[in-house]
């Protein structure tokens, strides 16, 4: 699998992701999957964080995120990662690690690799046989597309749009708050994700 950039700069949309320690599973019941969740709303209140697409599978979780600051990405995910382990540890009186180890996060390089990385996503449960239709799967950023005021997340729907914009324009955003670097720079060293690579070898 490619490397993922260590540091995360402002002005990019990332693909993030981390799976279960030795694939184990990290969501066991309904009740983790909405805490997590709960979590992504309050990490966005402490580091605000645009989130374009989410999903959450049970050893695993695929977000797309848009920092506008250098760091942001990094704090946010810290914050819950932390947040998560304690609460994982504490709920189930287990110790250890929970997850493989430190979140992964692939810059999204060209506006038309969005949109695949969003469907990608978001088909997640689908392609995992977990229900007949992705829409279906509540712990993703798909069925809230149509009640947005109901979700457990806020998701920046129109940033889709504005993301792949910003991506054309050397990474400035329309509101001007986003610097003006192009997704077109990335290091060559550190390609954006596979989708073949997360397939292999047990599920994406």
């Amino acid at each position: 699998m490619p490397r993922t950039a260590r540091a995360c700069v402002g002005g990019y949309t990332y693909h993030v992701l981390n799976r279960g320690n030795a694939r184990a599973t990290v969501f066991h019941k309904p009740d983790d999957f909405d805490a997590f969740l709960a979590m992504m709303a309050e990490a966005s209140i402490r580091v605000p964080m645009r989130i374009l697409a989410y999903c959450l599978m049970p050893n695993h979780f695929h977000l797309a995120l848009w920092p506008r600051a250098d760091g942001e990405l990094s704090r946010w995910m810290h914050w819950l990662m932390t947040t998560h382990v304690r609460r994982y540890l504490r709920h189930y009186r287990s110790s250890g690690h929970v997850w493989q180890g430190r979140f992964k996060a692939f810059p999204i390089q060209e506006d038309e690799h969005l949109l695949t990385v969003v469907r990608y996503i978001e088909r997640n449960p689908l392609r995992a046989g977990l229900v007949e239709r992705a829409e279906a799967w509540r712990w993703s950023s798909l069925p809230w597309l149509e009640a947005p005021e109901r979700a457990p997340v806020r998701v920046v729907v129109g940033g889709r749009g504005a993301a792949r914009d910003a991506a054309g324009r050397g990474g400035q955003c329309s509101d001007g708050r986003c610097r003006g670097r192009s997704s077109a720079r990335v290091d060559p060293a550190r390609p954006s994700i596979r989708f073949g690579d997360l397939d292999a070898g047990g599920g994406a």
